[in-house]
């Protein structure tokens, strides 16, 4: 494949709008759902909202992993630190596997404690006390942190390369003229 100086555009809309998606998707699951108590009505709209989101967002990462692999992109991004540019593409492909195991893990929460039915089923059922007592609820939230702290590493390190090393690393996920690289 050649090598270009930007990443393909759909990869980039797909790059961005994940960004937003999984932001807010943490943002309202960590500061809205969690704290809200199982027993308000609102719950479930917002667990609805919630989880639908999961499920884009895992479909749209699978679009954005396949066009990843199929299409012309730039050279790797370099530090001068070996030891630093062997963890970017462990964080990298680290956000496809989080993505997978979040989804499963909210996944199995809703299939064994009834959420599934509860807020897409429409079944009229309470929402249960708590959810802390599934293993899958626990694993979500420790990946959803565990997500938060790659998202963190991976502003910090794409800020350090745009502003610090000035290699103008926030251009390549952007859109404009993706010209050959020879």
């Amino acid at each position: 494949m050649k090598e270009v100086s930007r990443y393909h555009p759909l990869l980039v809309t797909l790059h961005w709008l994940l960004a937003i998606l999984i932001v807010g998707a943490l943002t309202l699951g960590y500061f809205v759902i969690v704290p809200m108590p199982n027993s308000d009505p609102r719950k479930i709209g917002l667990l609805m909202l919630h989880m639908a989101g999961g499920m884009l967002i895992l479909v749209l990462m699978a679009i954005r992993f396949i066009i990843r692999k199929s299409t012309s992109k730039p050279r790797e991004a370099t530090t001068g630190y070996p030891n630093l540019d062997r963890i970017a593409p462990v964080t990298h492909y680290g956000f496809y596997v989080l993505v997978v195991l979040m989804v499963a893990g909210g996944l199995t929460t809703a299939v064994l404690s009834g959420l599934n039915l509860i807020v897409f089923g429409r079944s009229g059922e309470p929402l249960p006390p708590t959810l802390t007592i599934y293993p899958s609820y626990l694993a979500h939230g420790y990946l959803a942190a565990i997500m938060a702290a790659f998202i963190a590493l991976h502003l910090v390190a794409a800020l350090h390369h745009q502003f610090v090393m000035n290699d103008r690393l926030f251009r390549r996920m952007w859109f404009g003229r993706r010209g050959e690289v020879e």
